[in-house]
């Protein structure tokens, strides 16, 4: 299977950096038009299925991408984002002021941290690849789009390079970013990751 795995576009709460975990926030207008630019992007690409979370943002950007293909959105929960308890909600300073003990966790060793209510990138990482399963039971050998989030993404990229959840702040994954993987039954080629060259034509407002 060939995946174009992506992050959401940008979202209001993107814009305002604030943790999002498994609460719905809007896309932006700037995200909407990520969303255009990737779904011309993947425009040519012979995708077979789309799917996405369950959170709205996730699926706005999904069914951008599906509408050129005329493929519905198939949506999984268990491809949402990491829950953030009772730091959803909450800027980023908000969560350092409030919890600096787990800011600091969260920061330097994310595989250690938990929100009060929250889940572990373990058990992001267990229901992500059940899912992951289930798409490559399904479309093998074909070509196939999911838009996630910044971490149910970064498991399944840390998982095609085999490094632990420890190593989540290596990669980087932009509203977006197109990442592209080839799953086979020995082995998993990363071919591109966060590619952002779509969103050249993209206006910025100011």
């Amino acid at each position: 299977m060939r995946l174009f795995l992506l992050r959401h576009a940008q979202t209001v709460w993107n814009q305002e950096r604030r943790y999002q975990g498994w609460t719905d926030s809007a896309l932006t207008d700037l995200g909407r038009s990520q969303a255009e630019a990737a779904a011309k992007a993947l425009g040519a690409e012979p995708l077979v299925a789309v799917y996405a979370s369950t959170l709205i943002r996730a699926r706005d950007t999904a069914a951008a991408i599906a509408a050129p293909h005329g493929l519905p959105v198939h949506e999984d929960p268990d491809f949402r984002e990491m829950a953030f308890g009772a730091w959803e909600g909450l800027t980023l300073d908000e969560a350092r002021a409030k919890d600096p003990e787990g800011s600091r966790v969260w920061a330097e060793t994310p595989d250690l941290f938990t929100a009060p209510g929250g889940e572990t990138l373990a058990d992001v990482r267990v229901r992500v690849l059940a899912a992951l399963g289930r798409l490559r039971a399904a479309h093998e050998g074909k070509s196939v789009c999911l838009v996630a989030h910044g971490l149910s993404a970064r498991v399944i990229i840390l998982e095609a390079l085999d490094l632990p959840l420890s190593r989540a702040w290596s990669i980087h994954l932009a509203s977006t970013g197109i990442s592209e993987l080839e799953f086979r039954p020995d082995w998993t080629a990363l071919h591109r990751m966060n590619t952002l060259v779509h969103l050249d034509a993209v206006p910025v407002p100011r």
